[in-house]
């Protein structure tokens, strides 16, 4: 059920701070589990999902602009008082600005997979990310990822494997059947989505 009466003017989120940590409680009105949308696009998913979920928060992350206005656009449209954008890069945010075991939930979903070797090292799932996500996940926080890239899912697969704190599952069918957008754009051209999860122990 949209939450028009409490949905601010703006769900684009001004950091106070880019080397303080947030303060979710200046964030949301409510306190509620955390779910984080690393690169949002067009914030299709982010939007829905915050939709069908009030009794939680949810943040999408982008660097472009634009894209963050489309978010701000379609959650105040829904009504979503449990919706922020911010406009920053993805691996920033992680590393420097959630606190500590906050989050309950990271989706990573069609990030940019530098398909040239050269240009690997610019990839946010790299040997490090599973480290910096088991330290902004709560105690069985999950984490789900989508390409279309084989070689990129190869990377996501392989250091996830290697990191013991986390632990692979199964994506519910629920959230494997919300697309996003390029997944949609995806779909119709034939082009198959690749998925993994994994949790954090307990």
């Amino acid at each position: 059920m949209p939450l028009s009466d409490n949905c601010p003017a703006s769900l684009i989120y001004d950091l106070p701070s880019i080397i303080n940590r947030v303060d979710l409680t200046a964030m949301f009105q409510q306190a509620q589990p955390l779910e984080v949308e690393l690169g949002c696009g067009d914030a299709s998913f982010v939007v829905e999902q915050a939709r069908r979920h009030p009794e939680r928060n949810f943040i999408g992350v982008e660097r472009l602009l634009g894209r963050l206005r489309k978010l701000d656009r379609k959650g105040r449209r829904a009504g979503l008082a449990n919706l922020r954008g911010v406009r920053i890069e993805s691996s920033y945010f992680l590393e420097y600005l959630l606190p500590p075991h906050s989050v309950s939930v990271l989706h990573i979903y069609f990030p940019d997979p530098w398909p040239k070797k050269k240009h690997h090292k610019h990839r946010l799932i790299d040997g490090r990310f599973p480290g910096l996500a088991h330290t902004a996940l709560a105690p069985g926080g999950t984490v789900y990822l989508r390409t279309d890239d084989r070689d990129y899912f190869q990377q996501m697969t392989e250091v996830f494997g290697a990191n013991r704190e986390f632990q692979p599952i199964e994506t519910p069918m629920e959230l494997a059947g919300l697309l996003t957008d390029f997944e949609q754009e995806f779909q119709v051209r034939g082009i198959k989505t690749l998925r993994a999860a994994y949790q954090t122990k307990l």
